[in-house]
């Protein structure tokens, strides 16, 4: 079964934020947009670029109200040193989110049972707390956070207005599509 239009199951973790640990429950990914972001570890080759990634765009997910978590099977603790040594990683103003106990992988299904580690997955989630876009592959493909920002806009703007769809490459602003009849083979 897909985790689309689920809900999110309950959690409670650690994590590390602006020089500070944090709890982070799914109440958290309540009453705001949330993107949780799984890398499968700490200290690893392709995970600081995405995190930096994440960062460069750090701006354009707040000023769609939205919050961005990392998500590890490590600890806050080892989060904490990994930002203040991995000058890409130490960009980040989010959670890095520590899940030793896996709870949070099995919940997202992105665990990787025999390594202990989580797939590269993303998901959106909108302020129910109900997930709304999700993309899970290969921990040898890094994302590109554009896309990730592209669809937090599109699953924004769907939520909004009911009764139209965001076609391909559809970018905030650009025009949309409201299913009828009338388009049926005609695009």
């Amino acid at each position: 079964m897909s985790l689309i239009n689920t809900e999110v199951k309950p959690f409670k973790t650690q994590a590390y934020k602006n020089g500070k640990f944090i709890e982070v429950t799914e109440a958290d990914l309540k009453g705001k947009w949330s993107v949780l972001i799984f890398m499968p570890a700490a200290f690893t080759f392709n995970c600081p670029t995405e995190i930096e990634d994440a960062a460069e765009h750090y701006a354009e997910f707040e000023k769609a109200g939205a919050e961005v978590y990392i998500v590890t099977t490590d600890t806050h603790f080892s989060h904490k040193v990994w930002h203040e040594t991995s000058p890409a990683v130490g960009k980040a103003k989010f959670a890095l989110v520590g899940d030793p106990t896996h709870v949070l992988t099995h919940n997202f299904d992105v665990h990787i049972e025999e390594e202990g580690l989580a797939l590269r997955g993303t998901f959106i989630i909108n302020p129910d707390g109900v997930i709304k876009t999700m993309e899970v592959h290969d921990n040898a493909i890094a994302r590109d956070v554009t896309e990730t920002v592209r669809k937090l806009k599109a699953a924004q703007y769907v939520a909004t207005h009911p009764n139209e769809v965001c076609p391909a490459k559809w970018k905030e602003g650009e025009k949309t599509l409201a299913p009828s009849i009338d388009l049926v083979g005609k695009i």
